[in-house]
Parts: structure tokens; C-alpha cells; sequence
């Protein structure tokens, strides 16, 4: 064979192994845990190995990934400013692990061995940046990597996040798309299999940038899941963002109660259980093809020892809410992010996230969506339904957001599904339900019921 023939084979060998990997990043909503909800800024070398090693035990239930939330690059997390906090970065002007939170990062080796840790264990390894460029490295001038540019040439001086000013946002011209090159290739070769990017899917949204960072993670050839953060993602970007990402928050920070008082009608943070119920109907229908309208983190279990928002404590929400939060979640085929210390895992939620039946409607169900048109006696009851994957196979969720309990009745197709009389069987129990043509249940308050529905013989 030629030479030429053969490079040009070669070369569209590599573009259909690239393809694929993309094509291939998140086929299923992914599930892992994230650093954020027990450890805000703090998190360090020993209590991350702590809560992915309880992790790998739970990795034959799905749970894949593991994530270090925001500040990673902090010497000091506990500082009350972030101006104190003390970023470190490179002579590139690229984030780099603190040494004196994460020791293994020494001698220039980044996260590359504390990923290896991670794959040996079977799970896939993630970080949390801010978009944009260091301040620092813009004030040095550094050189970018791979490039003839410099920070200067990157940055947009005019842009900060509303939230965390340590970043000048990014240029959409070649020296920009330059540093977000020199930003994936460092991550790719440190092993990154998941990248959270913040400041960027609202308030605000910067789809340059969005498209800058997914074009760098295309040239790397690493399959790396971009999820784009935070919310709520506006329903008018919907195709443009699932051109880009996997993952997009659809809400702001979602936090341990059923809803929250804020001072201005427009103030989503934080948001409860509750306001999902308003959210994932506008995004029925997007969760497919591996992009997936994330409904944020599950702030179950223990929230401690430093939680990115209020005190150290047991989640606040009852026990009702939590099986509440997981089965909408489920339904809906939002990303599974567990926020608990595992560490401190309880038998009540290692329940609840050992349960396989409920994990199988959220990785493999189809067609889900709310029910719109409810029967009389349902004013504070939402209903979604999905396809199973058995033949005839269907999923009914039934939830009670009112702060009593509520008995229902009413003939199955009133509620989604075809008329006629269907085995059931309650996913959270497992126990089997009388054959019948309607609904009777019961259910406590924000209480929650999901069903599997096969027509009877």
C-alpha cells in the first residue's frame, strides 16, 4: 500500500476513533460524586482518596465519577477573601494543585497521579474550574503554552464572574481559544475524564467560551465530559448548548430543604426540592444522545465537615424528600451527583443509592415526560411516565408536593398510560402490587411513589 494511502487511512481512522469518543462520553446520565456539598473549598488529597475508595465499593451500581469542586488550586481555602486564598499557577498561567493540600502533585505532575489512583480504582476522575484566565498570569504577562501569545492577548479585563472575580474571561480570537488548548491539553494528559466548568451557563451565559472550551477538549482526543454550570440554563439556548455540552444545570444550586424564603422574587439561590418540579418539565424530551439538562447535586446523607453552603449538618431533608429527589431525578434522566460525605455514609442512603431498579430508570428509561392533564383531586400532585426496557414495559411516578398527605384514585389513563388492568411493582420496595385497572395510593407528605407497569395477561 502507498505511503500516502496509508496516511490517509490512518488519518481517517483517527477522526472515526475521535468520533466515536465523543459520540460515546456520556451515553447514560453520568453518576459520581462531587467534593462541593460536604467540603466547599476545602477539600484535600486524604479526604477525597477517603470518599472515592467508598465509592469504588459502590462503582458496580453505576457510580463512576469523582470530583473536586471548586479551589483545588487554593493555598488557603480557609481565608475569608479570595484575594488571601492564595491561587497557584503555573509559568503558563494554568491553575495547578496546591502542594500542601494535594502532596502528590509535586514536581510538576498536576493531578496526573492522583487521576492514575483514581482509574486504578475503576473510577474516572474530575475537576471544577471558573471560565477564564488567573488575574495573576494576566498581571505576569505569562507565555501560553504550545502558543506565541501571552495573558494579556487572552483576556477580556472587562469580564469578571459576578461571583468569584479572580478571572478575567477569555477572548474569542486565537490567543483565547490558544489558552483554553493549553488548559485541556494539561488536563488530558493529567487524566481528567470530567471537567465542570462554572461562570458560564448562566449569569452569566458565555457560549464563546463555552465553544472555545469544547472545541480544545475536541483536540485532545480524551473523551472528557464537559458539564456547564450554573443555572438555570435559559430553555432558548437549549440546541445550542447540547451542541457543546454533556451536562447543563437547568436550575441554581439546589440545596437540602423542599424550598426556601428569598428576599427578591427573582433570587434563586438557593433553590429547594420543590422548584425541580417547575424546572425539568421545560427540559422533557432534551435528556437523550448523551447530553443530559442536569437538575444539580443530591444533598443527601451527612453535609459535612465544611459544606459549600450553611453549617455541618445531616441533610435537612426528610427521608420522604430525599426518595422524593432521587425518583424526579430518575425520571427526568438528570446526571446522578451524590453530595454526601461517603465517608459518613448511613444505611438509610447507602439505601437509597444501592438501589437498582430506581439507578436502571434513570440510566436506561425513554420517552419520559410529565403527565399535563391530571384528574380532579391531583391540584398539588405531579405525575411524569417513561418506557421501560422490556416490552411493554412502562414507569409511573407519582408525587405529592403538598405538606399533608393525600390519597389517590383514578383508572390508569387518566395518568399516562393505556387504559386496562397492569401488574405493578413498586421500585422502592420491590414488593409487587394487586393486579388492577385504576390507582389507589397513598402517600405522605412531598412523599413519592414509582411503579413498573407491565399490561396484565
Amino acid at each position: 500500500m502507498p505511503k500516502r494511502t496509508r496516511a490517509v487511512l490512518l488519518i481517517l481512522m483517527l477522526a472515526m476513533a475521535s468520533m466515536t469518543a465523543a459520540k460515546e462520553v456520556s451515553r447514560a446520565p453520568p453518576m459520581g460524586w462531587n467534593s462541593w456539598d460536604s467540603f466547599g473549598f476545602t477539600i484535600d488529597e486524604a479526604d477525597f482518596k477517603a470518599n472515592a475508595s467508598v465509592l469504588a465499593g459502590l462503582h458496580g451500581y453505576g457510580w463512576t465519577y469523582v470530583v473536586i469542586d471548586q479551589g483545588w488550586y487554593m493555598r488557603h481555602p480557609f481565608a475569608a477573601k479570595l484575594q488571601t486564598r492564595d491561587y497557584v499557577v503555573d509559568a503558563h498561567g494554568l491553575l495547578v494543585p496546591a502542594l500542601n493540600r494535594f502532596p502528590s502533585a509535586a514536581n510538576g505532575q498536576g493531578f496526573k497521579p492522583l487521576a492514575d489512583w483514581v482509574h486504578a480504582h475503576g473510577l474516572k476522575f474530575g475537576i471544577h474550574v471558573v471560565r477564564g484566565v488567573p488575574r495573576q498570569a494576566v498581571a505576569a504577562d505569562l507565555p501560553v503554552a504550545g502558543s506565541a501569545f501571552h495573558a494579556k492577548e487572552v483576556a477580556d479585563t472587562a469580564d469578571t464572574c459576578p461571583w468569584d472575580d479572580s478571572n478575567y474571561g477569555v477572548r474569542d480570537t486565537p490567543a483565547g481559544q490558544a489558552y483554553y488548548d493549553s488548559m485541556l491539553a494539561m488536563y488530558a494528559r493529567w487524566g481528567v475524564d470530567f471537567l465542570k466548568v462554572d461562570c458560564i451557563a448562566d449569569h452569566p451565559y458565555k457560549i464563546s467560551e463555552i465553544r472555545q472550551i469544547a472545541k480544545a477538549i475536541r483536540k485532545t482526543g480524551r473523551p472528557i465530559v464537559l458539564s456547564l454550570s450554573p443555572g438555570p440554563t435559559q430553555l432558548s439556548h437549549a440546541a445550542e448548548i447540547r451542541r457543546y455540552g454533556q451536562m447543563w444545570r437547568i436550575t441554581n444550586d439546589v440545596w437540602d430543604g423542599w424550598s426556601f424564603v428569598h428576599d427578591h422574587p427573582t433570587d434563586t439561590f438557593p433553590s429547594g426540592i420543590s422548584n425541580l418540579f417547575d424546572r425539568l418539565p421545560l427540559w422533557a424530551g432534551q435528556a437523550r444522545d448523551g447530553h443530559w439538562p442536569d437538575a444539580d447535586m443530591l444533598p443527601i446523607g451527612t453535609l459535612a465537615p465544611h459544606p459549600g453552603f450553611g453549617p455541618a449538618r445531616p441533610s435537612r431533608l426528610t427521608m420522604d424528600e430525599q426518595r422524593t429527589l432521587l425518583t424526579l431525578q430518575a425520571i427526568a434522566r438528570s446526571p446522578f451527583i451524590l453530595g454526601a460525605n461517603l465517608t459518613r455514609l448511613d444505611d438509610a442512603t447507602r439505601a437509597l443509592i444501592t438501589n437498582k431498579d430506581v439507578i436502571a430508570v434513570n440510566q436506561s428509561s425513554r420517552d419520559n415526560h410529565p403527565v399535563t392533564r391530571l384528574p380532579k383531586g391531583f391540584d398539588h400532585v405531579r405525575v411524569w411516565v417513561a418506557s421501560g426496557r422490556r416490552d411493554g414495559e412502562r414507569y409511573l411516578a407519582i408525587f405529592n408536593l403538598d405538606d399533608k398527605p393525600v390519597s389517590l384514585h383514578a383508572p390508569w389513563s387518566e395518568l399516562g398510560l393505556a387504559s386496562g388492568s397492569y401488574d405493578a411493582r413498586d421500585l422502592w420496595s420491590g414488593q409487587p402490587r394487586k393486579v388492577s385497572a385504576r390507582l389507589s395510593l397513598d402517600l405522605p407528605a412531598h412523599g413519592c411513589a414509582l411503579l413498573s407497569m407491565r399490561p396484565a395477561r
